[in-house]
């Protein structure tokens, strides 16, 4: 298993929604907002494709 470093305030952020939508904790809804990302995400898209749409969803700058 891979961590990564949230900053403070997101954190918060991401754990009080967590707690509103039911989750049993902020790593199961971490998990399940990234993988219903991704899961939008057309594996056959050229890596410029995806910086696009990444840049248009504010992810990228």
């Amino acid at each position: 298993m891979k961590k990564i470093k949230l900053e403070n305030e997101l954190f918060d952020r991401v754990e009080k929604f967590a707690e509103i939508a039911g989750y049993s904790s902020v790593e199961e809804f971490v998990t399940h907002m990234l993988e219903k990302e991704l899961s939008s995400i057309d594996e056959s898209e050229s890596e410029e494709e995806v910086k696009r749409r990444l840049q248009g969803l504010g992810y990228l700058s």
